[in-house]
């Protein structure tokens, strides 16, 4: 098939990778003029790792991504330990596929490159979307500039105010959940030798919690705050805001947020509002689907938003193998991820919840269930293998 894409962000391109290898040709269409370099760092779970092995984009991306030992929840103030989850070897050999860290460039340009290398030329740039018709058989894509592409499929991966979306579905506006947060990136020679290990410390606090790990094979030391903060409503990640506000809102934090904060270019600290949407019911037409943030926008604190996009990219490439009529093949698609991914979505309100609790008796108590419970109760998320999953 010709299968149209919106968006060239790490779910469009898993799909354009994940088709042209079915064999199907892919015309993505980007907004922007060139690939930028925007975002910070993003986890990756075996789940996701699985799909991007199978690629073959392992041995680019080993040498860009750092494989933490564990992650350690810690009090906000003292820096005492209230939860640890295992990680590095421990991770492998339970899963078969290690847990990465990566820039969120660095996996978007090895996506890139592979997909220049497969079908080069797939992108269009300065392309956005302006409306779309569907037929039955085909669909044309419209452009704000008024050129037209024609299909027999398109995906939307436009992210969370997806335009495809609102002319699918109708407006779904994204709820705004109260929290902002905080990106920066530092460079390790920036920081004290011995300033942490390899591992992802999560301090969490009063209606705050603040996420730190190793980037670029440690080159790089990722810091995401999140605040709650009714005020801030902006959802761009390239709107810099004041360093000052950043460092007030950790004020009093432990030494490792302060060396951090204090350490960060003064004009290089992003903060944007968190939205995410309602668990939709329906994301696909007979020709048109959605995927990523556009079907099932979440907030991070599972980090797993670009895991599900990634996920969704095999899977919708399995279900048009495994059917010969498009509408089955889209239907099975959605059938087989709006349950996993709604889970995602409120396992995700809950787990920012949870990082948030005001009081340190509490706080404490919770974690502590967590210990006497273990790990086990998430193992859903990096057990799953969108490359052998059963499609029903």
């Amino acid at each position: 098939m010709n299968v149209l894409i919106v968006g060239a962000g790490i779910g469009g391109l898993t799909t354009a990778l994940c088709l042209t290898k079915a064999g199907h040709e892919v015309t993505v269409l980007e907004q922007a003029s060139e690939f930028e370099e925007v975002g910070a760092g993003l986890q990756c779970g075996a789940n996701a790792v699985r799909v991007l092995d199978y690629l073959g984009l392992m041995p680019a991306l080993s040498k860009l991504a750092v494989e933490p030992t564990g992650v350690e929840f810690r009090d906000y103030r003292s820096g005492n330990s209230l939860y640890k989850i295992a990680l590095g070897e421990s991770y492998l050999d339970k899963y078969h596929a290690p847990y990465l860290h990566l820039h969120r460039f660095d996996l978007h340009s090895v996506l890139a490159t592979k997909l220049q290398a497969m079908a080069s030329n797939s992108v269009m740039f300065g392309a956005k979307f302006g409306s779309y018709s569907e037929y039955s058989d085909g669909v044309t894509v419209t452009l704000a500039d008024g050129r037209k592409i024609e299909g027999d499929c398109l995906v939307a991966a436009d992210g969370i105010r997806s335009a495809v979306r609102s002319q699918l579905l109708g407006e779904q506006r994204p709820r705004f959940t109260g929290n902002v947060a905080w990106r920066g990136v530092v460079q390790s020679d920036k920081l004290p030798s011995n300033f942490m290990d390899r591992i992802v410390s999560n301090f969490v606090g009063p209606a705050k919690h603040a996420v730190i790990y190793y980037l670029r094979d440690q080159q790089l030391v990722n810091f995401v705050g999140v605040v709650e903060n009714s005020k801030w409503i902006d959802d761009s990640w390239t709107v810099a805001a004041p360093w000052q506000e950043l460092k007030d809102d950790f004020g009093g934090w432990h030494e490792t947020v302060q060396t951090l904060i204090d350490a960060m270019d003064r004009d290089q600290c992003y903060r944007w509002a968190l939205y995410d949407h309602k668990a939709l019911a329906c994301w696909s037409s007979k020709r048109v689907t959605l995927l990523g943030d556009a079907a099932h926008a979440t907030l991070p604190f599972m980090a797993s938003g670009a895991a599900m996009a990634i996920e969704d990219a095999r899977v919708l490439q399995r279900a048009l193998d495994q059917e010969q009529e498009l509408g089955a093949a889209l239907e099975l698609y959605q059938r087989n991820r709006l349950t996993r991914t709604t889970k995602i979505q409120n396992n995700s309100r809950q787990v920012g919840a949870l990082y948030h609790i005001n009081n340190s008796l509490l706080r404490r108590a919770a974690f502590a269930g967590l210990n006497l419970v273990g790990g086990s109760k998430e193992d859903f998320l990096p057990e799953y293998n969108a490359n052998t999953v059963k499609l029903l």
